[in-house]
């Protein structure tokens, strides 16, 4: 994908520190990067209107906060054009089960990750996706069993090698 924008090194060193620790203070981070908090939190706020930075969560253990079962669901539509895409996406937000979402290349067309109470509440849950009007051709469950690696950020490199 392309972009509009370029990071320098300092852009670069904001956003490894914020993935690091969001909870940073303008303060702790302007003092890391070597700014001045004012143009430390100019930049922030430019990294965060062009959308680089798309938000601060505090991130859970799903089993500590008695979700269920969590799992990863391939989805595969019965057809590829975008009106069919743009009927399934219009489920994906309206069902709060599904709390992430990723279209993708390959054999299926969506991956899924679905929390629920039981496996009763996903099979209800997975027969409202294939008998509804979302165009869903086959689904594909996989149960989370252990998180041996969570997910605490993307590397942010100095800079690309292509550049």
């Amino acid at each position: 994908m392309a972009n509009d924008y370029s990071l320098d090194r300092i852009d670069r060193k904001i956003l490894r520190h914020l993935q690091d620790e969001a909870r940073l203070t303008n303060q702790a981070l302007a003092s890391r990067i070597a700014l001045s908090p004012s143009a430390c939190l100019a930049r922030v706020r430019r990294l965060e209107a062009l959308g680089i930075i798309q938000g601060y969560h505090a991130r859970l253990d799903p089993f500590c906060v008695d979700v269920g079962l969590v799992l990863f669901v391939e989805i595969t539509l019965e057809g590829r054009a975008p009106d069919e895409q743009a009927r399934f996406e219009g489920v994906l937000s309206a069902t709060p089960e599904i709390v992430e979402a990723s279209h993708v290349s390959g054999r299926i067309d969506y991956l899924l990750k679905i929390v629920v109470r039981n496996m009763q509440h996903w099979t209800e849950l997975r027969e409202a996706l294939v008998g509804g009007d979302y165009g869903v051709g086959s689904v594909t469950t996989h149960v989370l069993m252990d998180k041996p690696k969570v997910f605490k950020g993307y590397p942010v490199a100095e800079r690309h090698a292509d550049r």
